[in-house]
């Protein structure tokens, strides 16, 4: 099972701090299933207005959290769409985010994509990608 520390996810993805939302892979088994996490800080830019007394991260930032973590596992596929995208519990500053995500299908290589805070599920949905161009 291979593991992607941040020198290799940036070594991928063109995100840089501080859209570099995830941390690290802990477990990837390519195409298949993989796990990561993303530790929630609060000097992070988004707490500044996004409550300012209540900070929490945006639901945005949740959906680009996951797709950072699979785009990385994946090694460059494409984003196609996000379905089915529920929040369920806010995430704050102290939270570290567990990202959990599982292949359903084949063709568009749809996937389960679960954040959990804890032992609270935060969001979750299915993302669709497309393979990376060769």
């Amino acid at each position: 099972m291979a593991e992607l520390d941040i020198r290799k996810i940036m070594e991928i993805l063109p995100h840089r701090y501080p859209i570099l939302l995830v941390d690290r892979i802990l477990e990837l088994e390519p195409g298949v299933r993989a796990r990561g996490y993303k530790n929630i800080t609060f000097n992070e830019p988004m707490f500044n207005g996004h409550f300012p007394g209540n900070p929490i991260i945006p639901g945005a930032l949740l959906l680009d959290e996951v797709v950072a973590a699979c785009v990385a596992a994946l090694e460059g596929a494409r984003v196609v769409s996000i379905r089915s995208a529920k929040f369920h519990h806010p995430v704050r500053p102290g939270d570290a985010l567990r990202m959990q995500w599982r292949l359903v299908t084949d063709g568009l290589i749809s996937f389960e994509c679960r954040l959990i805070d804890g032992d609270v599920l935060a969001a979750s949905g299915m993302l669709q990608l497309a393979a990376a161009p060769q």
